[in-house]
């Protein structure tokens, strides 16, 4: 017993250490993981809450510095959040996913662009662009390779579909998808279920 016991310690202590995240992260919360391989970048300005999993080969980012100017960044990544493989969240100024949320694998949220004026030279050496803080709001769910831009903040309970480019804001309870991302349906509370746009909003008309 006593061998099996030392045996079970070691294989603990080994998939913690494999997994904990970079030391100088902001904040990591109980329970919450990090999985190698990863790329981590500004984690001082990082924060995740408790019983997080950030799948592998996904990458962290806050900028600090670009392009010769400075920048006050802070990604936050709530509590019970998923993040699939691959994932891409880059923040220069405010970027937070809040606690329940979801996002499948190959996912890219970010609160900043590339300039890309012909007339500034290098796109690389070009300043970032921002149209403000982007926020996912509580247990949303952001499909297989969906992008957030910047500036987009998505209510409670949001679902993001496959491939979509979200380049606007949404309330709670939307279903949206597409390129530009459209709402295609809402929830209704009265009927649990997700019902067709055009349907919702006849709703609306007649309750009023």
């Amino acid at each position: 017993m006593i061998v099996a016991d030392i045996e079970s310690f070691i294989r603990s202590l080994g998939k913690r250490l494999l997994h904990r995240p970079p030391f100088r992260i902001g904040r990591c919360g109980s329970q919450s993981r990090i999985l190698k391989p990863r790329l981590v970048d500004g984690a001082e300005n990082i924060e995740v809450g408790d019983r997080t999993l950030i799948r592998e080969h996904s990458w962290l980012c806050t900028i600090s510095e670009y392009a010769g100017e400075s920048f006050q960044p802070r990604l936050v990544i709530g509590n019970d959040v998923y993040v699939g493989r691959y994932a891409c969240i880059v923040a220069s100024q405010l970027l937070v996913i809040e606690s329940g949320s979801v996002l499948s694998e190959h996912v890219y949220i970010s609160d900043n662009s590339h300039g890309l004026s012909p007339a500034r030279g290098l796109i690389m050496k070009q300043k970032l662009v921002t149209k403000g803080d982007v926020r996912i709001g509580r247990n949303c769910f952001i499909g297989y390779r969906a992008c957030i831009l910047p500036g987009v903040q998505l209510g409670e309970h949001c679902v993001v579909g496959a491939n979509s480019v979200v380049t606007k804001s949404f309330p709670s309870f939307s279903m949206v998808a597409g390129i530009p991302a459209r709402l295609i349906r809402k929830y209704s509370c009265e009927k649990d279920a997700w019902i067709a746009a055009e349907e919702r909003l006849a709703e609306y008309a007649d309750q009023r």
